[in-house]
Parts: C-alpha cells; sequence; structure tokens
C-alpha cells in the first residue's frame, strides 16, 4: 500500500536548516493497523502529513497504491486524498455553520455520490449518532464530534485512515470509544490504517508499532 524510500523533511529555522525526518525507509503493506509512536518533536504528524500528500517531502520519494505521490500535481494529490484516503485529526475540523450529516455528506458530494445523502445517514448511524444528525458541531460533546469526524473519514470507504492522535483531546472514557469505533472500522472494512499516538495502551493493539525518536525510526516491534 505504502513504500518509502529515503525520505527527509528539512525546514528552515532563524537561518539554519532544521531535520525533522532523516532517511526513513518504511514498507506499509496492504490493511495493515500500524501504530507510530515517539516523543513530541520526532517527526510523527510530520511523517503522517507526507504519506497524505499534503506537504512534500525534501528529498526521498512516498508510492501509494502504486502512485508516486511526487509526480503528482496539488490537484491530483486532492483527487488522490478524496478518493482514496480518509484523515481523522486530534482537532475535529467539523465545518462548523453545518450539521453533524452536512459535515459527512460533503465528501461524498465531492465524489458525486448520487447517494450521498442516504450514505451519510448510514455512517452517522455505524458511529451511533442518527439521533444527533441535525446537530452542529456547538452542540455536541468533543466525543460526539470526533465520532462525526470518523464518519466523515470513513466516508467512501478509503483504501487508507490515517489518524493523527485521535483521542488526544478526548476524555478516557470517550477516548475508548473513538478507538474501538477506528479498529471495528478496521477490522469490517479491511483497509490501511495508520495510527499516530502518545497511549501505549492503544498502538499495542495494532499489528506493528514503530518508534520515531529525532526523526529516525530507532524501534519495530510486530504482534507474533
Amino acid at each position: 500500500m505504502i513504500e518509502i524510500s529515503n525520505l527527509t523533511m528539512s525546514l528552515s529555522s532563524a537561518g539554519r536548516s532544521v531535520k525533522i525526518l532523516d532517511e526513513i525507509n518504511l514498507h506499509v503493506p496492504e490493511k495493515e493497523l500500524l501504530a507510530i509512536v515517539g516523543p513530541s518533536g520526532s517527526g510523527k504528524s510530520t511523517l503522517l502529513g507526507l504519506m497524505a500528500g499534503l506537504d512534500r517531502p525534501s528529498s526521498g520519494s512516498i508510492v501509494f497504491d502504486g502512485t508516486s505521490l511526487s509526480d503528482l500535481t496539488e490537484d491530483e494529490l486532492a483527487m488522490l486524498r478524496r478518493q482514496k484516503i480518509g484523515m481523522v485529526f486530534q482537532s475535529f475540523h467539523l465545518i462548523p455553520t453545518m450539521t453533524a450529516i452536512e459535515n459527512v455528506q460533503v465528501p461524498l458530494e465531492l465524489q458525486g455520490r448520487q447517494d450521498a445523502s442516504e450514505e451519510a445517514k448510514r455512517l452517522m448511524t455505524a458511529v451511533g449518532l442518527e439521533a444527533r444528525c441535525g446537530h452542529y458541531p456547538v452542540q455536541l460533546s468533543g466525543g460526539e464530534q470526533q465520532r462525526v469526524a470518523v464518519a466523515r473519514a470513513y466516508a467512501g470507504s478509503p483504501a487508507l485512515l490515517l489518524a493523527d492522535e485521535p483521542t488526544g483531546n478526548l476524555d478516557s472514557k470517550n477516548g475508548t470509544l473513538v478507538i474501538d469505533l477506528l479498529l471495528n472500522l478496521h477490522r469490517d472494512l479491511g483497509n490501511t490504517f495508520i495510527l499516530v499516538t502518545h497511549d501505549m495502551n492503544l498502538a499495542s493493539r495494532a499489528d506493528r508499532v514503530i518508534t520515531l525518536r529525532d526523526g529516525r525510526i530507532v524501534e519495530e516491534q510486530s504482534k507474533p
């Protein structure tokens, strides 16, 4: 699903170059649940953003489902995300002027789905929020907002789901609900799921865990 080779990312800060990622090599097979852990500033979110095509690396390559992201224009990258990639962030990033179901419906409409309304309702039911479809984000709890974000991320059944600290703004009860939801959807749909987290209990539920430190992969553990 994803092949990363010699990936380096550097940024300019105070007149000098700061290396965020340093020669990352990583193969993610189809349907794997991969957890990325490591201290703050180790490059976890940067790596996830590069895999989504939200930024371009300083050097190296990312091949997603047979396509080199470096070969795509910005419009082509946006189309790839629309068709094949779902994303869940620590901050929910819901559109505040739209209801919960409208937030889920938007990506389906962008895909040209004629059944966007019906599919959005199905997804809201799948995340247990069928009774909250008409509520605006401000009327929802943090846990409910994140569940709407999960439903939106799964609109169109993406081949790849990327989640960046999806429980970071939630209490333990709501965090558990969201993680169970994500893992159940991953199991049922059989997509590839890459998760950035500080929660080692959550990471332990993945098929494989890689640890980043100072922009490098320093450890890798797989389930027996």
